[in-house]
C-alpha cells in the first residue's frame, strides 16, 4: 500500500486567516487540503462554496480535496471543478439513484471523483461504482460537525472495501487521532481526513508525522 495521505479538514480552521492556515499546513507536511461543502440541507449545517474553493487554488499547490456534503450534488459539479478542486466526493445517500451519472460528470471535468458514505450506510453500495471511483471516503462520525467521536464500528467498513480494490484511495473522516489513524491504517485506509487533531495541537507537524505512523 502506498504512503499514508493527510487531509487536513479546513472546517477546524480560523477562516479569519484562512489563506494562513493553508500556507501553514503546506509548509508543515499535509498532502492533500480537506474542504468540507455543507448546504444545511443534507447536512445541518452551512459551510463555503466554490468561491472559497477558488480563492484556495490560489495560495497552494496541493491537491483540493473537496466534500461535497450537499443535496443535488450534480448542479455544482462544474463549478467546483472550474473552481480548482482535484478531487470531487459526493455522498451516496444524497445522490443515490443518479450516484453513477455524477460520478461520470465529475471524470468528464477531468477531476478524480469520490464517493462517500454515511455511517449506517453499507459498503456494499459501493460494488457497483468502484471501477470507475478514484477514492471511498468512509464516515467514521454523522457529517455535518467537526470535533465528534470517533465510531470503530464504522472504521470496520473499511476491512470490506479494501477486498473490492487493492488500489482504490480509501479515505476515512470522522475524529481521527493518532490512536484512531492507526485503527483506521490497519484496517487499510491510506488516507486520512483530520481536523481538531491537527488544529488544536501545539505543533502541526507533530500532529501530521503522528497520523502517518502504523
Amino acid at each position: 500500500m502506498t504512503d499514508i495521505i493527510v487531509a487536513p479538514s479546513i472546517l477546524s480552521s480560523d477562516f479569519s486567516k484562512l489563506g494562513e492556515e493553508i500556507k501553514n499546513l503546506e509548509k508543515n507536511g499535509a498532502d492533500w487540503i480537506h474542504i468540507d461543502v455543507m448546504d444545511g440541507h443534507f447536512v445541518p449545517n452551512i459551510t463555503i462554496g466554490a468561491p472559497v474553493v477558488k480563492s484556495l487554488r490560489k495560495v497552494s499547490k496541493l491537491p483540493l480535496d473537496v466534500h461535497l456534503m450537499i443535496n443535488s450534488p450534480e448542479k455544482y459539479i462544474k463549478d467546483f471543478a472550474n473552481a480548482g478542486a482535484d478531487y470531487i466526493t459526493i455522498h451516496y445517500e444524497s445522490a443515490s439513484h443518479n450516484t453513477g451519472n455524477v460520478i461520470k460528470m465529475i471524470k468528464d471535468c477531468g477531476i478524480k471523483a469520490g464517493l462517500s458514505i454515511k455511517p449506517k450506510t453499507s459498503p456494499d453500495v459501493i460494488k457497483p461504482y468502484i471501477n470507475d471511483l478514484d477514492l471511498i471516503l468512509v464516515m467514521t462520525v454523522e457529517p455535518g460537525f467537526g470535533g465528534q467521536k470517533f465510531m470503530q464500528n464504522c472504521a470496520e467498513k473499511i476491512k470490506e472495501i479494501r477486498k473490492y480494490s487493492k488500489d482504490i484511495i480509501i479515505e476515512v473522516d470522522g475524529g481521527i487521532n493518532e490512536e484512531t489513524a492507526k485503527i483506521c491504517t490497519n484496517y487499510g485506509a491510506n488516507a486520512l481526513v483530520a481536523g481538531n487533531y491537527i488544529f488544536s495541537s501545539n505543533s502541526i507537524k507533530e500532529a501530521i508525522t503522528s497520523l502517518r505512523q502504523r
